[in-house]
Order: C-alpha cells, then sequence, then structure tokens
C-alpha cells in the first residue's frame, strides 16, 4: 500500500466536500425528495401490499409483521444507491466531462484532497439518505429506540465504504456507459440478496456464504437489530467489517483515481 495516498490528505479537503454539498443544495428538491418519497413507496409496496400476504417473519427467536422485517433494509440500500452513485456518475461526470478535478488541482488543494473531497461528500449524501430513511420508519412506528440510535455510526461508515466503492469503479470505467457493469454485477445483487426483503436463515448454505461476503448483508444485519430492539453481542463483528472496507475501498477509491488523473 502507498502511505501517501492517506498522509497526503489534509484538512483543505473539506473544502471540495463543501463544493459538492453547495452544488447538491441548488437542486435540493432532486436530492432530498427522493429520499425521503422512495422509502415510503417501498413500504407500501412491499411492506403493505406484500405484506398482505406474507406470514409472520422470524428474527432473533420473535415472529415480526413483514413491514416491520423489510423496513430496516431500506435504510440500508438508501444508504448504499445514494452513496456509491454520487461518486460512480458524479464523480466519473466533474473528472471527464465537466473537467472539475481539472480546474481545482490549479488550487493549494492536492489531488488527494479532492478525492477524499468526494468521497466525504457521498458519504453525507448516504448518510442523509439513510437518516431521511430511518425518520419516515420511525414516523411509521417501525424503530425501537434507544436502540435505533446503533444506525447512524454504522450508516456514515457504510457511506465511506461504498463511497470509495463508487470512486473506484468510475476510476476504471473507459466510459461512462461501462458503469454500467458494476451496477449489473455489484449493486443489483446486493439489493436483492443480502436479506433485504427475505431472511437469509432458510436459504442454502453457500448462498449465506455469498451474501456475508456482500458488503451490504452487514450495514443490513445492523439496521434490522437495531430498529427491531433485538441488538447482540454478535454486531460488533458487523461495524468491524464495514470499519475494515471502509479503510480499503477509501484507499482503492483514492489511489485508482490519483493514477488515473495523474496520467
Amino acid at each position: 500500500m502507498d502511505a501517501t495516498v492517506f498522509s497526503n490528505i489534509s484538512w483543505r479537503c473539506r473544502h471540495m466536500w463543501r463544493r459538492n454539498i453547495d452544488v447538491g443544495l441548488v437542486t435540493w428538491k432532486t436530492n432530498v425528495l427522493p429520499p425521503l418519497v422512495e422509502p415510503v413507496l417501498y413500504i407500501l409496496a412491499f411492506g403493505v401490499g406484500l405484506g398482505a400476504y406474507v406470514q409472520k417473519m422470524s428474527y432473533a427467536g420473535r415472529a415480526y409483521d413483514y413491514i416491520a422485517f423489510m423496513a430496516p433494509g431500506m435504510v440500508a440500500v438508501g444508504v448504499m444507491f445514494h452513496s456509491i452513485f454520487d461518486t460512480m456518475y458524479g464523480a466519473f461526470v466533474r473528472m471527464r466531462y465537466q473537467k472539475t478535478f481539472d480546474a481545482i488541482i490549479t488550487t493549494p488543494l492536492s489531488v488527494e484532497d479532492i478525492l477524499a473531497g468526494e468521497i466525504l461528500s457521498g458519504a453525507t449524501r448516504g448518510l442523509f439518505a439513510g437518516l431521511a430513511i430511518l425518520l419516515i420508519i420511525s414516523l411509521f412506528g417501525l424503530v425501537s429506540y434507544p436502540a435505533g440510535l446503533l444506525v447512524p455510526p454504522a450508516a456514515a461508515l457504510a457511506g465511506l465504504m461504498f463511497a470509495g466503492f463508487g470512486l473506484w469503479f468510475a476510476a476504471m470505467a473507459p466510459y461512462i456507459d461501462n458503469l454500467n457493469l458494476p451496477v449489473f454485477l455489484f449493486v443489483n445483487p446486493m439489493f436483492l440478496f443480502s436479506g433485504t426483503f427475505f431472511p437469509l436463515d432458510g436459504m442454502s448454505a453457500w448462498i449465506r456464504w455469498l451474501a456475508q461476503a456482500l458488503p451490504l448483508t452487514h450495514l443490513v444485519n445492523i439496521c434490522r437489530a437495531a430498529t427491531l430492539g433485538r441488538p447482540a453481542a454478535g454486531l460488533w463483528a458487523d461495524y468491524a467489517y464495514l470499519a475494515a472496507a471502509a479503510v480499503l475501498t477509501c484507499y482503492a477509491g483514492i489511489a485508482s483515481m490519483r493514477g488515473r488523473l495523474i496520467k
């Protein structure tokens, strides 16, 4: 590992973070409303609609309504989508088409500062989306407090992790159309097979093993245990996974994009 990837990051990265957030605030209607409306649609479609045909779901030795089982997964999915897409598509556009990176590199910010700011702004969007969805499902009475307070730190770690993934994918894509590949091979499988909509306990052993390798599974585990008021000692392993993965993906994203920009 190249130690300069992290050592060259300074407090100036906050300026890139602030720049991206300010741009997002200009188009706040499209940046704020979807995180608030999207979970309501999922809850109505799956929780209320499909839930009417699904018996109680078993979790941690208790039976829950399907909507209560599914809603925490929406928090995790919101963090993933908004973090990874912001850096994957957003950073690619700023690099390739808007030439934003070329302009900012003439300032005192280093390349690492710019890329760290990209990850921080992507993580911020993901955290906001997760907290917005958490608020929505809280209004539905689907969150048990104070255990629900375990969700924000997990969402922050996951936001950094997924933002790092997004920057890494953007760095490797020759053209913007190539970004459809990680969406198809990585994002969509996590959306469907990370325990978001159904429990993994009844699946085949190889499916459970594969699901545990997916990053979203660990965020779903924390969100579900916290919102249902069933935190267990094993959650420390999920937090450790998110923290370690956040460091690795941020490193990979910054190192890969730095190499592309310098080249």
